[in-house]
């Protein structure tokens, strides 16, 4: 759905009237239907769970303040996005830049271990698509990624990069499909500084992604061959097989694990590390959705018991494995709905 410069429907108007005169119910009855998009917007913007979930909080509030200042001339939604995406960008000034381990430093050497964890708040998180406002369509006509496309690990790393009026200026234009003058309205610029920061972001972003999305090569490699690959990759590391996950990889595949800063490139190093530490120990995968991605929940075996572990993301390059993201927050497994133990 095309964002627009029309006004609140009559039920909003409604709702509006009620939620001026101090009635909450109707505040919440107003920005309910926008909350899980608002969030996905929040988590393009900054890379993190807690962190979005903290800015859609944050929204809401100013939103409510501001109640009286909504003159009505924008729709709803519209007046909402300005508002968060504003939040958004307070948060990031607040606050260092979300990277993956790829993105902090140089591959380190596969003999020396997972090295240390890097407690800042300075790493990316997965988000489960169940808690995003995913489709296979494209949330405009104008669009230029869809849904799914634009919380890939990938464009989502790629998007921290951006200075932050070119990254509100991209998503806004090329995710949500606002128009330059709704997207000049909600950051109080010109419609030409916008198409000038989308110019830019657009050539950061073309260099940072790769050539195909993960949508567009799981949907060439069709349903069927993808649950055959990743049931073989599955039964690799739970069977311990290190040469049959190695054999799976492309030649310049990488391995990370946030927050531990070392991470991995290239067949030789990959298989010389997982022996040491992944693959030195018993584990257990379970199916999750993250990220519009192959993604599962990873299990420890732990004095008997199978404890978490990692969220575990897997990029594709034709048939082939071209990135493993293990990540090691034990805490993000409560908004997949996964257990700390297994039975």
């Amino acid at each position: 759905m095309e964002m627009t410069a029309t006004g609140p429907t009559p039920r909003e108007r409604a709702l509006l009237a009620a939620a001026r005169r101090g009635d909450e119910n109707a505040y919440q009855l107003l920005v309910e239907p926008h909350r899980r998009e608002l969030r996905a917007h929040c988590y393009r913007m900054l890379g993190s769970i807690h962190d979005a979930d903290d800015a859609v909080q944050d929204a809401l509030l100013r939103a409510w303040r501001g109640l009286p200042r909504f003159e009505g001339r924008s729709s709803t939604r519209s007046w909402l996005y300005k508002i968060t995406t504003n939040a958004c960008l307070s948060a990031i000034a607040r606050q260092p830049k979300r990277v993956l381990p790829v993105d902090f430093g140089d591959p380190a050497d596969p003999h020396g271990g997972a090295g240390a964890p890097l407690v800042e708040s300075v790493w990316m998180q997965p988000y489960p698509d169940e808690r995003l406002d995913l489709g296979d369509d494209r949330a405009a006509p104008d669009a230029r990624y869809d849904r799914r496309e634009s919380v890939e690990l990938a464009f989502v790393a790629a998007l921290q990069h951006l200075p932050p009026n070119q990254r509100a200026v991209l998503i806004m234009r090329e995710v949500l499909g606002f128009s330059a003058k709704e997207c000049a309205d909600a950051l109080d610029t010109t419609v030409a500084s916008i198409n000038s920061a989308l110019q830019r972001a657009r050539k950061t972003i073309d260099d940072k992604l790769p050539e195909q999305t993960q949508q567009a090569t799981l949907r060439t490699l069709g349903d069927e061959r993808v649950r055959e690959l990743v049931q073989r990759y599955v039964d690799a590391w739970e069977s311990g097989d290190v040469s049959r996950v190695v054999a799976m990889l492309t030649e310049d595949a990488t391995f990370s694990m946030p927050p531990n800063v070392a991470w991995f490139r290239g067949r030789d190093a990959i298989e010389t590390f997982l022996p040491t530490g992944p693959m030195a120990m018993p584990r257990r995968f379970v199916p999750v959705e993250a990220n519009g991605q192959v993604a599962f929940g990873t299990y420890l075996l732990e004095d008997g018991r199978f404890r978490a572990n990692a969220i575990h993301l897997i990029d594709f390059r034709g048939e082939r494995v071209s990135e493993i993201v293990a990540f090691l927050d034990r805490e993000v497994f409560r908004e997949f709905g996964l257990p700390f133990y297994l039975d």
